[in-house]
């Protein structure tokens, strides 16, 4: 009975039409032109490189598409028990017709050869999505993407500041403030009033949410205008070799600036909390990175506190922070849970962690997942993933354990995995 009761619950939420409120697409190239754009994910490469594979074989300047893909494919061996080896399989029987068990040295290339023949179609993307039933995707902007030459209610922006935030210290970095805004930015006045402009940009073309990934050791607290004066012109003076109090300021600063900001043009402040950078700085590429438990929301209660206005979606990157995520979202009111970001993005992590917050958190609380993807072709696996956890929580939880209607815990189920999301980010 269990068994078929999922099959049911899944069946229903399968065939909704939802919007991915977290990618790292590319809109204007947002889906695969070769298999190798799908086995470059940096899951394969850095899984692969870990059980062995050396980081040359994959990392090699100007390597054929299609011989990558054979070196990459012949080191997935050790991964086929992981989570990551199953949506390559399940993207390939779903798009390219692939009907083995495995994908080895011995029968890629039919694979290789199918994938092409589909991605040359100049529907391909469209094709995706309509397989995938969605209808729209968010992006991750850099502050001065000009978000021009693309469809922005199917390609949705969302204002990504962590350059802003954390790296105003580099030349560069203020260079292109200074380009996008058409301003010489001085001051921390005038810092203000060019992140005011970047926010009426966004807001103009659409944008439905402003993000930052956070390191663990991040704070937020208000720094007034003096000092953020101080801070601003010793940033200047000496870039990334000021001292790391007048660079803390400064990030304090320009980040409750971000938030008041939120409250002005009514955007959710997605936060990405717990990332530590370059943690194994000769790891692939994107496979450097890795979480610390010694982040705290406590850190953020100052901010929570200051901006009652702002809804916060929050990422964690460990499982371990999900109950203090939970506790948070069941006492703030602009609190949300939002997804399983990267390192708690395998079933485990994922069916203990939305239990939790199922049981915990407001149901109109609870933006279920995104795909976090950088590739159109792994929506449908990764929510296929979230949706068939979903389905046993409901059914094994609620219908089985407190009588619920399976009418009832489709509607739960409805309201996590689209409704929220609708509700949250688009509400003007």
């Amino acid at each position: 009975m269990s068994d078929a009761l999922r099959r049911r619950l899944f069946d229903q939420l399968h065939s909704l039409t939802i919007v991915d409120p977290h990618t790292h697409i590319n809109p204007h190239a947002p889906a695969s032109t070769t298999l190798v754009d799908i086995l470059g994910y940096h899951y394969y490469t850095e899984l692969a490189h870990s059980a062995g594979m050396p980081k040359a074989n994959i990392e090699e300047p100007g390597l054929d598409p299609k011989e990558k893909t054979r070196r990459i494919i012949s080191g997935l061996g050790p991964i086929e028990n992981t989570i990551q080896y199953s949506w390559f399989i399940e993207i390939a029987r779903e798009f390219f017709g692939f009907q083995e068990e495995l994908v080895t040295t011995k029968n890629w290339e039919p694979i290789y050869d199918a994938a092409q023949k589909k991605m040359a179609s100049p529907t391909w993307a469209d094709d995706v999505l309509k397989q995938s039933k969605l209808e729209a995707v968010f992006l991750t902007n850099d502050f001065d993407d000009p978000l021009a030459g693309f469809d922005t209610k199917k390609y949705v922006p969302c204002f990504r500041t962590d350059d802003l935030v954390f790296h105003l210290g580099k030349s560069e970095v203020r260079a292109r403030l200074d380009k996008a805004t058409q301003s010489s930015v001085g001051s921390a006045a005038q810092l203000k009033t060019a992140i005011g402009k970047l926010f009426q940009h966004f807001k103009k073309n659409g944008a439905r949410a402003c993000a930052i990934s956070i390191p663990p050791d991040f704070a937020p607290t208000k720094i007034e205008l003096a000092s953020a004066e101080t801070a601003f012109a010793a940033v200047l003076k000496e870039g990334v070799n000021a001292p790391v109090e007048r660079r803390r300021e400064l990030s304090n600063f320009v980040f409750w600036t971000l938030a008041e900001y939120c409250v002005e043009f009514k955007l959710p402040f997605d936060l990405m909390i717990g990332v530590n950078r370059a943690v194994y700085p000769t790891g692939v590429f994107q496979g450097m990175d890795l979480y610390d438990s010694r982040v705290s929301l406590i850190q953020y209660k100052e901010l929570f506190n200051a901006f009652p206005q702002v809804t916060f979606p929050i990422s964690v990157l460990a499982s371990v922070t999900n109950q203090e995520l939970a506790s948070y979202a069941w006492i703030f009111p602009n609190v949300v849970t939002n997804g399983h970001w990267w390192y708690s993005n395998t079933p485990t992590f994922i069916e203990h962690d939305s239990a939790a917050r199922m049981e915990a958190v407001p149901r109109t609380k609870q933006v279920g997942y995104y795909s976090d993807m950088y590739k159109l072709e792994f929506a449908l696996p990764k929510f296929a993933m979230y949706k068939r956890i979903l389905a046993k929580i409901l059914a094994e939880r609620y219908v089985v354990d407190r009588g619920w209607s399976e009418e009832r815990a489709v509607a739960f189920g409805t309201e996590i995995l689209r409704d929220n999301t609708r509700r949250i980010f688009y509400a003007d």
